[in-house]
Parts: structure tokens; sequence; C-alpha cells
């Protein structure tokens, strides 16, 4: 719910501040590889990440990296037309969750 909210924030803004030349866009990353990251991966809830990011598309958990080359992108040029947009970052799990090997059973 709260990632939904920030979507449309983002879009409600982009109208703001696109009237003063700004453009305004949000990044909703999944599990990136971080020391946090790390110790989630090993801690309790382990086999719950191990299971989501074996079973996703990319089947592996994302960089740091390849979210600054989406945030590069925004900010450069050549992401001139992009406004009020969520760029999702997880490997696909959220769509896995909807539509693949993660569905929730009942």
């Amino acid at each position: 719910m709260a990632k939904r909210c920030n979507e449309k924030r983002v879009m409600y803004e982009a109208v703001i501040w696109g009237k003063k030349g700004a453009r305004i866009n949000f990044i909703s990353q999944g599990i990136i590889v971080t020391p946090l990251a790390i110790d989630e991966f090993n801690g309790i809830r382990g086999d719950f990440y191990k299971n989501m990011f074996a079973k996703c598309p990319t089947g592996r958990l994302g960089t740091a990296d390849e979210v600054a080359n989406v945030a590069e992108l925004l900010m450069s040029d050549r992401g001139a037309f992009i406004t009020g947009a969520d760029f999702l970052i997880d490997g696909g799990a959220t769509a896995s969750y909807f539509y693949g090997s993660l569905l929730p059973q009942e």
C-alpha cells in the first residue's frame, strides 16, 4: 500500500513541479546486495528470501550499480521525457507474486 501511495504522490508532484521545469520520478527497489541484505539473507528469514529469488525471473538479488544505472538514465538528457514514473527494480519478484511461481496458493 505504501509503495502504491508513493507512486500516486510522484504522479501528483510531477504535475506540480513540471510547471517549474522539474521532473519527478521514483525508484522502487527490491532487495539489493548490501551488508544488511546479506544479514537478512543469512538470518531467520533467509529461506524465504532464497526461495523468492530462486523463483523470480532473474533468479538473483540486484546490485547497487543496477539501481544507479536507472538513476543515471533518469537524471540524464536521455531521460528528459520521463516524469511521474515509478521504476520497479526487483528482478521480477513482484511480477512472480502476481503471475509466476511465487503466486500464493490457496
